[in-house]
């Protein structure tokens, strides 16, 4: 369903991009912001997901920057080496790629975000910085912004068995933001993650699902 594209990012460099667009006239645009794997085939199935549902859907290959066609294996060597890649990119960089990429489905209407882990963060940071409605799963490092004054609005999604996100992480969530959807599931980390046998829950991935659909139909869609 989708298909490669550069876009241009602050100091003149590109980057890749995955785009998937929907049949007919999008309901508005989505830029899906990946864990530490890189853009991997289950985050453009994510992507081809939303643009089933009528979004354009971009995810940005941010590790572009360092290191071109990254796509790291759900192991102990792949999170090492995702790890070290985000430590060198830095969230601000990323940021500003979000941004970038928004740009590049700007005719779609308006842009939301939604990121997984590391990019649970980053589409943390899109909506206190950029303005961009957005939905964070399980973002670890989440905690230091949570001081911010949100320029969007923002729904969590977090494991209630997740042991980087323990109940007093999530609760700060709902202390600092109360005027944000913060819902747990009865699962671990990275749930919706279903090319992971490990890590998927089907049943807390489609609610969360559904609860994300629901959001950008009223924050996209509807605005």
């Amino acid at each position: 369903m989708g298909q490669q594209i550069n876009v241009p990012t602050a100091g003149t460099q590109c980057i890749g991009a995955y785009l998937a667009q929907p049949a007919g006239k999008p309901r508005g645009g989505i830029v899906v912001i990946q864990e530490i794997f890189g853009v991997t085939a289950h985050i453009r199935d994510v992507a081809d997901r939303f643009a089933a549902a009528g979004y354009a859907a971009i995810a940005p290959a941010f590790f572009d920057h360092l290191e071109t066609g990254v796509e790291l294996p759900y192991d102990q060597a792949g999170m090492a080496r995702g790890r070290e890649l985000v430590g060198e990119l830095g969230l601000e960089r990323a940021v500003a790629d979000v941004g970038s990429a928004a740009e590049a489905i700007a005719s779609a209407g308006r842009i939301g975000t939604v990121g997984y882990c590391w990019g649970g963060t980053v589409a943390l940071l899109a909506a206190l910085r950029l303005g961009l409605p957005s939905v964070s799963y399980y973002g670890a490092r989440n905690l230091p912004f949570l001081d911010e004054t949100p320029k969007a609005p923002v729904m969590f999604h977090f494991g209630e068995k997740d042991p980087g996100i323990p109940p007093e992480a999530v609760e700060q969530h709902r202390q600092k933001l109360p005027q944000m959807d913060v819902f747990t599931y009865p699962t671990g980390h990275a749930f919706n993650r279903d090319a992971d046998p490990h890590v998927y829950d089907a049943a807390s991935a489609e609610l969360a699902w559904r609860r994300t659909l629901a959001f950008f139909d009223q924050h996209l869609a509807g605005a």
